[in-house]
């Protein structure tokens, strides 16, 4: 979808000569042209117009025979001499002759081979050294080593023929001979990588033309098929994939492409009817991307003079566009006699006239694209296609090319292609043709896409440039740039080759359909404008030099003027390098002109950003850029600053880095949909893809979210994917405040279950979409619930506030989503549905509901959780809705119903693994008669504390309990904690076991007084225990033991030996016991 532009030419007319030029050559070390004349040869230099040297070839000085190490360009003439001109002495010298003459000489690619074609139809091949290799005739009858094997089903005679027949199959093609125009000199071709070169000529038998293929060591390799109507242009694509050549055909005019092997592969028809024009000859560019054809009209005008044109051919997706029309007029001192390709610059074009001008165009690729930023946008982009502009809105739709949404037929070949400049009218597009017309073209708002462009109301009509300019040579004003509904700059050639002239043109006064230029609307600038680009926020026009300077364009005054750019601080501000593509944006407020080197080098002015960028797009206060490692970096330039840029294309992008993204190899930026998400993409093989980068994406949601516009933004995050949980964490606290509003807008129960079912704990925020690091960060709110219940909760008050009929099913769903999810009051939802059917229209039934719940929640926790509400009914009409057997629920139901209903309740519960109801309903049954199943249930599930709840203290049940816990937490290694809880509940001599097995000495003690044990068992018991504790180390604890059995067996007046023994153990201190 690129187009050619022109962003500098260089004519110079002051070298003039003996005779008229008949050949010329680039010097790839200086730039130079060789134009070698009838009687000299010289070298010219088109930038400052001098003569670097010049040698006459009718003199007779020639070199000595020494001249080694010299830099020469070699000449051949028809004669048969082989001539060697110094470039450093201006001598001539002969290194050979052949007397039959020489009709053409091709030097190959790595100059290390020289080919000859002879008066006497034969090929010499010579080394660099004019030492010869190898000599054979170009006609051979043999077809080469490259001949085709058949093994027979492959014939011709043996394939299907069509509506022709079989007589097709013995039909012999009729060759015709060539054209009359045809100069019959054969042409000589290398392919790109020196292996093989092409030879065209005249065939002696048939008249016709034929083209062989010969290797590096002159030997045969392929003889072409026969073609009826092939002429005498011949040029290998330096790619070496394809041989061009062209045909005439009884209807029309084409050129064709042949393989290595002699067979037709391809070709485009010329826009010419027949024998209108002859292609003289066909050039590729060095990177065979451009195909030049250069030709010549067969009828002479009514001055008897023919007209000239150069014509340049691209391909993308199998289709050839004509992107550059260059036509010379009938004057022959303007026509071209050599035209040529620099062997360095694949997009420099030279032509030397009869008249000995020179022309140097400095083609550049460029997407015409419109600039406009707001929504009435329809992000056009025109391509170039001979007399048709090819229109795509990639707003509406995405057309791969070569087709497009419309196409604009002119009467002319298109040169350049402009949209307006002015906001809210930027659909309006422009286009300048060959014949100096401006044709206008604005896209209205039709139904049917072919005529949505129509002529404006304000300028209507096609205008006609009046410039004494355009009158030298094609493509004289070389820039166009439609700044206002009236007004085009215009950029041509200065006086100088190194002067331009600023064009202001508007619609001449009491002239219709024509545009001038007005007094004091003219600017004369001291350098060659290289691009012209407008900003359409500011209005500023920004002017590149060849240099890389950079100028600003004063145009809204009377008398428009050109002044430095520069910074805030004052400083002049240049590129370092010429920028092939260049455009203005905002970065942190102030205005600055990016660049873009055919190396790769993207400048904001003086400073360098990145080095591996393909191409760029500034879009809405964004720069997008594709780069050579295969990404799409999107960055806001609101909120970086130079260094800031520098620092993000330097770096390699975090994981969840929204400015990255991963694109094909080879891509580059075609547009950006102003105000949306899409940014168009063109592969390396011609076809689109529409992308929607995330950082474009979060940003267009953030603004829509800011301005509450909830639809648009969840529409977009459904389509691209985004989590729809970036809804609430944008902005929790406005969310639950214009919780209604999301509700109206959305207006959807299947869109609103879709945000409920998303939600996630997770802040999307802080991890899968980080803000920028410019905005501000809306905290999540500190209430100490979860967000996802945070967020059911507000929208299920919301709902049931507004319509609870309406919204019944996003209601269940705001239930089940919880994080502890309230299946129980859903499906007593459900079952409210059921006993009191909603009479509202376009309520939810209660079977509805309920197989909506089973598409949320598993089936067989549905039926479990509806078991637990023990409403049979309920329980039925969720087994009914289910997978499940009848004869796997109904017996269990049944069974159900006839116990009495606390036992009824402990089954389900315990069914449903719910031990502490069950436990609770159990205990409701009955003390006596199903104590034995609690016990067990308790002992099972350890739930002993809750079951000594359950039970008065001073019950037989409570005692049981009791001990049961207490053998529980022996075993638990709790002993000491048994033996209270024992001795609590009347058993005092388990619970002395208990103490004595934990030391626990003085609980051991105190229950013995209490039982009590006679003296001498509590002297062994005392002694037990000191054993004990002296095992563990407790030594103090152990005398006081030991002290106790020693006065266990005596008494002592007036006290007891217990009081004794309790006196010892815990002091003098009051005890009770």
């Amino acid at each position: 979808v690129r187009n050619l532009k022109l962003p500098k030419s260089l004519r110079s007319s002051e070298l003039q000569g003996p005779g008229s030029p008949q050949c010329f050559s680039v010097r790839a070390d200086t730039g130079s042209l060789l134009i070698a004349s009838l009687y000299s040869i010289t070298e010219y230099d088109p930038r400052t117009g001098q003569v670097v040297s010049e040698a006459s070839l009718t003199a007779d000085s020639f070199l000595p025979e020494d001249g080694s190490g010299m830099v020469s360009a070699c000449l051949a003439t028809a004669s048969g001499d082989v001539v060697l001109f110094n470039l450093n002495t201006c001598q001539l010298e002969c290194v050979g002759s052949v007397d039959s003459g020489l009709t053409s000489m091709s030097w190959s690619p790595d100059e290390e081979l020289v080919i000859l074609t002879t008066g006497q139809e034969t090929i010499i091949m010579m080394t660099k050294d004019f030492e010869p290799i190898t000599e054979v005739g170009i006609h051979q009858d043999d077809f080469g080593e490259g001949k085709f094997i058949t093994v027979g089903w492959g014939k011709k005679e043996t394939q299907f023929h069509g509506s022709e027949g079989k007589q097709a199959a013995q039909k012999k093609i009729q060759v015709q001979p060539a054209v009359a125009w045809d100069d019959r000199r054969p042409r000589v071709t290398w392919r790109g990588d020196g292996q093989l070169f092409a030879v065209s000529a005249i065939c002696p038998q048939t008249g016709a033309m034929k083209i062989r293929v010969w290797n590096r060591e002159g030997v045969l390799q392929a003889t072409s098929e026969p073609i009826n109507g092939l002429e005498q242009a011949l040029c290998w694509k330096p790619s070496g994939s394809l041989i061009a050549s062209t045909q005439h055909h009884p209807n029309k005019h084409s050129v064709v492409f042949m393989e290595k092997n002699g067979l037709l592969h391809g070709d485009f028809t010329l826009p010419f009817s027949k024998d209108q024009a002859k292609v003289k000859e066909l050039l590729w560019n060095s990177d065979s991307t451009v195909l030049a054809v250069w030709l010549e009209d067969m009828a002479a005008g009514e001055d008897g003079q023919v007209n000239s044109h150069i014509q340049l051919w691209t391909v993308g997706n199998y289709h050839w566009y004509l992107k550059q029309s260059l036509d010379f007029g009938r004057d022959p001192q303007k026509a071209p006699v050599c035209v040529c390709w620099d062997p360095e610059r694949p997009l420099q074009l030279h032509a030397v006239s009869r008249s000995w001008t020179s022309i140097t165009y400095d083609w550049g690729w460029m997407t015409e694209r419109s600039p406009g930023l707001d929504a009435t946008d329809n992000a056009n982009v025109a391509v170039i296609d001979g007399e048709k502009i090819l229109v795509t809105s990639f707003r509406q739709c995405v057309v791969p090319p070569p087709m497009s949404s419309f196409e604009l037929q002119l009467t002319s070949p298109v040169n350049q292609v402009t949209f307006l400049c002015r906001p809210q009218g930027t659909n309006q597009v422009a286009a300048f043709t060959a014949n100096g017309q401006i044709s206008i073209y604005s896209q209205g708002r039709l139904t049917k896409l072919a005529e949505c462009f129509v002529l404006p109301s304000k300028m209507s009509g096609i205008y006609l440039i009046i410039l004494a300019a355009l009158l030298d040579d094609p493509l004289a004003l070389r820039q166009l740039l439609w700044l206002e509904d009236e007004l085009f700059v215009g950029v041509s050639s200065g006086l100088l080759p190194t002067s331009s002239t600023l064009q202001m043109l508007r619609p001449v006064q009491d002239v219709t359909e024509t545009l001038g230029v007005r007094s004091a609307s003219k600017s004369i600038l001291d350098g060659v404008v290289v691009s012209v680009v407008h900003c359409s926020q500011t209005g500023t026009v920004a002017l590149q030099l060849e240099d890389g300077q950079i100028r600003k364009l004063v145009w809204d005054h009377p008398e428009p003027s050109v002044e430095d750019w520069r910074d805030s601080s004052g400083c002049r501000i240049n590129f370092p390098v010429p920028c092939v593509q260049t455009a203005l944006c905002s970065i942190s407020g102030e205005e600055c002109l990016l660049g873009l080197t055919d190396r790769s080098h993207l400048y904001a002015g003086d400073t360098e950003l990145a080095s591996n960028v393909c191409s760029f797009a500034v879009c809405n206060d964004f720069l997008l850029i594709t780069t050579h490692s295969h990404t799409c970096r999107c960055l806001h330039l609101g909120t970086l600053t130079v260094k800031g840029l520098q620092a993000s294309l330097a770096s390699d992008g975090s994981q969840n880095d929204e400015t990255l993204r991963r694109v094909e190899r080879g891509s580059r930026i075609v547009t950006v949909v102003p105000q949306d998400t899409r940014v168009i993409l063109q592969m390396p093989r011609g076809n689109l893809e529409t992308v929607h980068h995330r950082a474009l994406v979060l940003a267009q949601l953030r603004t829509w979210l800011d301005s509450l516009r909830f639809r648009d933004a969840f529409e977009c995050m459904r389509k691209l994917r985004i989590n729809l949980n970036l809804i609430y964490d944008h902005s929790p606290k406005v969310f639950l405040e214009k919780i209604q509003t999301f509700i109206t807008q959305l207006n959807s129960i299947n869109h609103i279950n879709l945000v409920l079912t998303e939600l996630k704990e997770e802040d999307t925020t802080s991890s899968m979409y980080p803000h920028p690091e410019s905005s501000s960060i809306q905290q999540q709110p500190s209430s100490g619930q979860k967000k996802v219940d945070v967020v059911c909760d507000a929208l299920r008050n919301a709902m049931e506030s507004m319509d609870p009929n309406k919204f019944s099913l996003s209601i269940l769903t705001a239930h089940v989503k919880k994080t502890v999810p309230e299946l129980e009051i859903a499906l007593q939802k459900v079952h409210e549905l059921r006993e009191n059917p909603p009479e509202a229209p376009g309520a939810v039934s209660a079977e509805e509901a309920l197989k909506y719940l089973l598409f949320l929640v598993n089936v067989n926790d549905l039926y479990e959780h509806s078991l637990g509400t023990y409403d049979f009914d309920l329980v039925l009409m969720v087994a009914e809705k289910s997978q499940k057997d009848p004869k796997e629920y109904l017996p269990f139901l049944n069974m159900l119903k006839s116990l009495e209903p606390n036992y009824q309740r402990y089954t389900i519960d315990k069914h449903l693994k719910r031990y502490k109801k069950a436990l609770l309903h159990l205990s409701k049954c009955g003390q006596s008669e199903h104590f034995g199943e609690a016990l067990q249930l308790v002992k099972e599930q350890k739930l002993y504390s809750e079951a000594l709840k359950l039970y008065a203290t001073d019950s037989v049940h409570y005692k049981a309990l009791s001990c049961a816990y207490a053998e529980h937490l022996v075993e638990q290694q709790q002993a000491e904690q048994a033996g209270l809880l024992l001795w609590r509940c009347g058993e005092p001599v388990c619970a002395l076991q208990a103490f004595a097995g934990s030391s626990s000495w003085r609980n051991a003690i105190c229950v013995a007084q209490q039982i009590p044990l006679p003296p001498d068992q509590l002297a062994l018991l005392a002694r037990d225990l000191a054993e004990k504790l002296t095992e563990q180390r407790r030594y103090a604890d152990a005398r006081v033991a030991l002290k106790m059995s020693s006065y266990s067996m005596s008494s002592k007046k007036g006290h007891s030996t217990a009081n004794i023994i309790v006196h010892i153990a815990f002091g003098p201190t009051n005890v009770i016991v």
